[in-house]
């Protein structure tokens, strides 16, 4: 029999689609009606942003804290000097403390945007793991946590089996990696009563480490719960497209192209999407979900408004969807376009259109400029683009040029004052 949880968080969870696997539902479920429970989410700082395949769990916390509990977003000051082997072909480059601090930082500002952390009641933490891992005596360690874990059931964890019988190499650095993870949990009960870790679907193994080693450790009753892992109506992974990662600090991609993306999501996902990245009612998420013909385009408009705000703002996302109005429906050049600012230097000799539409973003290569061309989907000012090695000059580009790749990527041109003289 499915037990339906009775807790505002957890119906909410389940209602709206966030849940793949619990360790025990009906004991969490009966943990939340007895009270605010503390739960966290550990993010390595790999990358100088979080991205949308991120933004499934960022929107869990947010839940969770406005359902009464406290959120902690554990920062992996510690274990981002390790590397998350789960479901990698190959060992992660390996960071500076530098590098992790100044990726942690604007992680934060993005955290800051679905959380509160100065709520009078129950704020958000934000806490590194580098506090603890970074003073540990190996020795001690090995005796006091090392103990508890079985080298055949690690092995046995698909993260770290598909690495293995696809023959690929797993350091001893990676392997400590599921340890580590399961300390944090373990320090975080210690320090906080923190009773429930979340994640993603590939994250199951490392979680469920962690419940049984501070049961093992503090006879502690405490929690795991992960997300389904998100993939698009067409099977590709959330948050990938042919550009790249959809990142969620606006110094590394626009509101308007992150506007975009949701915009342009395939018409069997929006029903879902609504549910799980906006806070619209599910009735009207259902309504939206189920709209067809030419009326969906109004749901992914309102989708993509939504999701936008939430991040960058409400000023943002009505600009964004106005640059998109007036870009597609009315031809004009929408100045929340993504910008290719150049200089005097650029353009004292000229300027190949190839190079404008590399350098904007919108080819990833030369040579992927020339094919963009060869096959008739490079644009500028909405007239077609037939040779790849026409200069333009400073003359040129006394106004701002639209560039078009297809018809969904756009680029402004924009020559820097004082260029022309």
């Amino acid at each position: 029999m499915t037990y339906h949880p009775k807790s505002d968080f957890l119906a909410t969870l389940v209602e709206r689609g966030y849940l793949a696997d619990c360790t025990d539902l009906q004991a969490l479920d009966e943990a939340a009606l007895a009270g605010p429970i503390v739960a966290y989410i550990g993010y390595d700082a790999t990358a100088p942003s979080l991205h949308v395949g991120h933004l499934l769990n960022v929107m869990l916390l947010r839940l969770l804290q406005k359902t009464g509990h406290q959120p902690i977003t554990l920062m992996g000051g510690g274990t981002t000097k390790v590397g998350d082997p789960s479901f990698r072909s190959d060992e992660r480059p390996l960071l500076s403390p530098e590098q992790i601090g100044q990726n942690i930082a604007s992680m934060q500002r993005v955290f800051a945007r679905y959380l509160d952390y100065d709520a009078a009641e129950r704020p958000a933490l934000m806490l590194d793991n580098a506090e603890w891992l970074d003073g540990l005596n190996y020795l001690e360690f090995l005796r006091d946590i090392g103990r508890h874990f079985s080298v055949n059931r690690m092995l046995s964890f698909e993260s770290v089996k598909s690495r293995l019988d696809r023959e690929q190499s797993l350091s001893f650095l990676e392997f400590n990696y599921m340890i580590l993870q399961a300390y944090d949990f373990l320090e975080l009960y210690r320090r906080y009563g923190c009773r429930l870790q979340m994640g993603g679907s590939d994250q199951w193994g490392n979680i469920v480490n962690g419940v049984d080693l501070t049961r093992r450790v503090l006879d502690a009753e405490i929690f795991g719960l992960t997300t389904p892992l998100m993939v698009t109506a067409d099977g590709r992974k959330m948050g990938k497209t042919a550009g790249g990662a959809v990142w969620l600090d606006p110094e590394l991609l626009s509101p308007y192209e992150f506007w975009q993306f949701w915009r342009n999501v395939a018409d069997a996902d929006v029903g879902r999407f609504l549910r799980l990245y906006t806070e619209l009612p599910l009735d009207e998420c259902a309504r939206l979900g189920a709209l067809g013909g030419a009326e969906i385009n109004e749901a992914k408009i309102r989708l993509a408004g939504e999701v936008t705000t939430l991040l960058h703002g409400a000023e943002a996302a009505a600009a964004a969807e106005a640059t998109a109005r007036e870009v597609f429906e009315r031809g004009g050049a929408g100045q929340e376009l993504p910008r290719l600012e150049l200089g005097a230097g650029d353009v004292a000799d000229g300027i190949s259109v190839a190079q404008l539409f590399v350098r904007s973003g919108l080819a990833k290569s030369g040579k992927d400029a020339k094919r963009l061309i060869a096959e008739g989907g490079a644009r500028i000012e909405d007239e077609a683009v037939t040779d790849p090695g026409r200069i333009l000059d400073a003359e040129a580009l006394a106004a701002p040029l639209k560039l078009s790749a297809g018809k969904k990527r756009h680029a402004l041109v924009v020559l820097k004052a004082g260029a022309t003289s």
